[in-house]
């Protein structure tokens, strides 16, 4: 069975974005990036809230010359990716589709039948999963700044356990936490 991963970079108080909606402080040098590639490698599958999906498109066609940037590029295109909008009219990459509605029993069975690993994407999609009980793994890339408020990375009403299961330092500051969540 694949694990439902939901991984993130957030600010050491919290948020993904600050309360101006900038993220800019979140942007992960060549070492964390290269990191993140490694571990997205058996991932099949994305699943995105519309505005996490428009923020992650820029990977359909990225021709940056950075070799990291290129390896996180191909890793992207080559996975499905799920979007649920009830606004957003088509997808604009491919492998992509559109669900309107997050549906817990739907991505139960996603991940019954899935080969690969999916990852959530997004604290707003993420919340539903995290209140159905799907998530599996917490992947934090926890960055060097205090924001002061924004988009919370994690839901506020939802109580879980959690084992660590590894972390990692990086010359610029950041930590890398990954968790798996116990009932």
């Amino acid at each position: 069975m694949a694990r439902l991963i939901y991984s993130s970079i957030t600010s050491l108080d919290g948020y993904i974005a600050d309360s101006r909606g900038n993220f800019d402080w979140a942007e992960p040098d060549e070492e964390v990036h290269s990191f993140v590639n490694d571990l997205e490698r058996p991932v099949g599958t994305y699943l995105y809230g519309r505005r996490m999906y428009e923020v992650m498109a820029v990977w359909e066609t990225l021709a940056d010359p950075a070799s990291v940037l290129q390896d996180f590029a191909k890793l992207w295109r080559a996975a499905d990716k799920v979007v649920y909008s009830k606004t957003l009219e088509r997808a604009a990459t491919a492998r992509t589709r559109i669900e309107r509605t997050f549906e817990p029993e739907a991505v139960r069975l996603l991940k019954t039948q899935a080969m690969r690993d999916i990852l959530i994407g997004g604290p707003t999609l993420a919340a539903h999963a995290f209140k159905a009980g799907l998530v599996d793994e917490c992947h934090l890339f926890v960055a060097p700044v205090i924001v002061g408020g924004g988009t919370r990375n994690l839901p506020d009403d939802v109580r879980l356990g959690l084992e660590l299961l590894d972390e990692r330092r990086f010359y610029n500051g950041m930590i890398y936490l990954r968790y798996r969540t116990r009932p």
